[in-house]
């Protein structure tokens, strides 16, 4: 420059860099780029937000691969029939194919025409609803997809919420990817609750209609498919023209949508709704107290609820068979309750069953309390208003009805006074249909149990708890523990041929007392009734007559340690008796169930088996999860012998009694029926053991017995003891009650006698001094002088010289086998004609 100043400019040399860091260079400056980047990071957040409040703990979609809805627990009988089911809702699993194809579209056009066109969301319907929620301050309503609903149902709950429609249709998403339509739609009908304890339509078409799903009509189907949204709010007993209304909106969905012709939706609407009343399952109160006592093992089994794992018994679908025969508990059930009311009847009226509050309506208290009878045509009914014609009541299904004083007028008991002015309004009465009106009855006070087992088995057959569960839900036969009386008798005699005594050995009847210190004193014992000793006599015989004091006698000798152990042995007691002689007369207590099991343990040469009213437990696919290691009888029920070895059922008997000994007292108890306390029973000609009981009071009256097949065990007693009266006694009020039951129960079943274990001789002996008896033969009179009397080896009595008439028959014996003549009879030539030993 010509003045030489020099220039202040700056030049800046860059170097152009290639790749994406060049690119970002040239543009990230620029306005559009900075716009992206923001709607980017608000993007990222956005999605960030989702994952942290709805998706972060959103369930797994995997579980429903292996979903299992709730199922009840289904109860069947011996004979595989159902008899009972423990649900708190109706439920029957079905897969698509099952499904008719005209119920899938009376569903999809009620709840998702677009079902198999989407992924799991209705994305315009559900902006739709949610602006429209915005806007009325509202949480979105019927905006769900069958997808959604099944993530809703199954996987997150039913919380009312923006949040709760978001997880919703994540989940929905989610499913679609990874089950197939016809998958999602079997989840949703076989789990949505439609009314009347039914989940899924299978158990909702028994519920509503009576039938299965495959014979439902097409406006059937359609009235099914609007319970979804509601089932409260088109209940046919109270809704039914709404649900018609909204019936035939489905059907006009379903015509719309090309499911069905216009002949079709014209017949269609112009039917009647046609539901059934609400009602419970027919055998619902099938043997009442069995099934209450298989539920109480299953829950301590397999628990209740579905927390409680895969077998539970109010969701895990279980198949129970048991033992249970219809038949017999059918007997058992009106044998006792007949015996139950005898005893009762003339004593007055016994109150009401409970009472409830009628002010503000009758009929729900009254359902709630689910008290009902079903003996005979009794029917629990409630008090309802005292009018000039006698009171009216009502019934369980609504109805109403009269109870006049003419018919009411029985005492009341401890009171007196008519009944028909001891009634109260709410009060629920058993009643009985008489003359146009209803007439009032007693439910008996005193009660009892009963128990019927298969003594080779070990399988209860029978189980009658009280006069009926529904009013009475303690069971008397496994619950209630009662002094047994006489019953336990044999035991101890039992525990007395264990330790070398005989059915002949000769113990005293006759006065016996025990120091118990100085502070109690002498114990005196007495017969029943304070009959007088009648000095030696036989052991079969003191237990044919039930003395008490040759039963201490004996007891007392043998040692009460030997005694004890044995009860317990047998499982009458969890824990040993004290060895005080009263209990050798019944003072300690037990259940009638184990007193049954016990007898059939003696029946069963001394084997114990666990009285089971289980036979086994099957989960839903059929696999027995009950008992463990469970194995079939290969050809146990073939129907012809098919030539190869005989199939062995797997037996778990213990040897808890020494079987001649067991034995020993079958035999004679056999004697009871014959000429003893239960003769009663002799009638029923076939072989049968047994002892009755007394309790002192007497408070408790008992037998229990039977055959080769079946053995049966009672009670009778307040629940409270008091006195049954004097004359109550074992043979005249429990032994005719087992009675009853045994007419019909033994009507075809095979006369057969009681087996004898190897070793047992069978020998002839006079009845009452037990000796030996050669020159006589028992015959079918009950009270001969000569009986078969069963010994252990070596240890029958043994035949004496009793002088020159007893020698001269004897050479004369001699003599006359040295002849060519017909040979005396023998007892092996009994034995053979019988068939040998039994």
């Amino acid at each position: 420059m010509a003045d030489g100043s020099i220039s202040s400019e700056k030049v800046t040399i860059k170097r152009e860099v290639g790749g994406i860091r060049g690119w970002y260079r040239r543009v990230h400056r620029r306005w559009w780029f900075r716009i992206l980047a923001w709607l980017a990071l608000l993007a990222g957040l956005f999605w960030f937000l989702i994952w942290l409040l709805i998706a972060r703990n959103l369930p797994s979609v995997d579980t429903l691969r292996a979903y299992e809805p709730p199922l009840p627990t289904n109860v069947r009988s011996a004979d595989g029939l159902p008899i009972h089911s423990y649900a708190r809702e109706r439920r029957v699993q079905l897969s698509y194919a099952e499904y008719p194809k005209k119920l899938v579209e009376a569903f999809l056009s009620a709840e998702d025409k677009t079902f198999f066109s989407h992924h799991g969301v209705d994305i315009p319907g559900l902006a739709r609803a949610a602006f429209q929620g915005i806007l009325s301050g509202s949480t979105p309503r019927g905006t769900s997809t069958i997808t959604q609903q099944v993530a809703k149902n199954l996987l997150i709950g039913n919380e009312v919420s923006y949040l709760r429609k978001g997880k919703e249709a994540i989940l929905a998403w989610k499913i679609e990817n990874t089950l197939s339509k016809e998958t999602i739609l079997e989840l949703y009908l076989n789990s949505i609750e439609l009314g009347r304890n039914a989940g899924g339509v299978e158990a909702a078409s028994q519920a509503y209609f009576g039938k299965e799903l495959n014979k439902l009509s097409l406006p059937q189907m359609a009235y099914l498919a609007i319970l979804p949204k509601g089932p409260a709010n088109y209940a046919p007993e109270r809704y039914e023209s709404r649900a018609i209304e909204r019936r035939n909106w489905v059907l006009g969905q379903m015509l719309a949508n090309g499911f069905i012709t216009e002949s079709e939706h014209a017949e269609a609407v112009a039917a009647p709704l046609g539901a059934i009343p609400r009602q419970t399952p027919r055998y619902e109160r099938v043997g009442g107290y069995f099934v209450e006592e298989v539920r109480r093992q299953l829950i301590d089994k397999f628990g209740e609820q579905a927390e409680d794992g895969p077998n539970s018994v109010y969701g895990g679908g279980l198949w129970v068979r048991t033992s249970l025969d219809p038949r017999l508990q059918q007997y058992a059930q009106k044998a006792l309750r007949d015996g139950l009311l005898r005893y009762d009847r003339g004593r007055g009226w016994s109150g009401p069953i409970n009472h409830v509050e009628v002010e503000k309506g009758w009929l729900q208290p009254f359902l709630n309390t689910n008290i009902g009878v079903d003996y005979e045509d009794w029917r629990a009914a409630v008090a309802i208003e005292r009018n000039a014609g006698g009171w009216e009541i009502g019934f369980d299904n609504g109805q109403t009805g009269t109870l006049p004083r003419g018919l009411a007028t029985m005492p009341v008991r401890g009171q007196g006074g008519e009944a028909f002015d001891a009634i109260k309004p709410g009060d629920i009465l058993a009643v009985a249909p008489e003359g146009g009106a209803w007439a009032l009855r007693s439910v008996p006070k005193v009660s009892g149990g009963m128990v019927v087992e298969d003594p080779r088995t070990g399988r209860v057959l029978a189980m009658q708890g009280g006069f009926d569960s529904r009013i009475q839900s303690f069971n008397r036969a496994t619950q209630a523990q009662r002094q047994p009386g006489s019953t336990i008798k044999p035991l101890v005699y039992a525990a007395a041929m264990e330790q070398g005594l005989t059915p002949a050995t000769i113990v005293v009847d006759g006065p016996f007392c025990v120091w118990q210190g100085a502070n109690l004193g002498n114990k005196c014992f007495r017969n029943f009734g304070n009959q007088r000793g009648a000095g030696p006599k036989t052991l079969r015989w003191g237990v044919e007559q039930s003395r008490n004091l040759m039963t201490v006698q004996v007891a007392n000798q043998i040692g009460m340690e030997h005694v004890v152990d044995l009860i317990q042995r047998v499982g009458v007691s969890k824990q040993k008796f004290p060895t005080y002689l009263s209990y050798a007369l019944g003072a300690g207590e037990t259940t009638v169930l184990r007193m049954v099991n016990a007898y059939s343990i003696l029946v069963n040469h001394g084997r114990a088996l666990d009285p089971t009213v289980i036979d086994f437990v099957q989960n839903r696919r059929g696999a027995v999860v009950w008992p463990e290691n469970w194995r079939a009888c290969d050809r146990c029920n073939a129907r012809d012998y098919d030539g190869g070895a005989m199939p062995r059922p797997v037996t778990r008997a213990r040897q808890v009694v020494e079987p001649m000994s067991a034995y020993q007292i079958v035999h004679i108890t056999e004697g009871v029926i014959q000429r003893g306390t239960a003769t009663t029973l002799r009638e029923l000609g076939r072989p049968i053991m047994g002892k009755t009981g007394t309790t002192s009071g007497p408070t408790d009256v008992w037998f229990v017995g039977g055959t080769p097949q079946m053995i049966g065990g009672l009670y009778l007693g307040y629940d409270t003891p008091v006195n049954l009266g004097g004359y109550a006694q074992g043979g005249s009020i429990a032994a005719p009650i087992f009675k009853q039951f045994a007419i019909p129960a033994f009507k075809d079943m095979e006369v057969l006698p009681f087996t004898a274990p190897a070793g047992i001789r069978m020998a002839r002996i006079d009845r009452a001094s037990g000796r030996r008896v050669t020159g006589g033969w028992p015959t079918s009179d009950p009270l001969a002088s000569v009986i078969w009397e069963a010994f252990k080896p070596e240890v029958e009595p043994q035949r004496r010289r009793r002088g020159q008439e007893e020698e001269a028959a004897e050479k004369k014996a001699v003599e006359k086998k040295a002849a060519p003549a017909t040979r005396a009879p023998s007892d092996s030539d009994f034995l053979q004609r019988e068939g040998g030993i039994y």
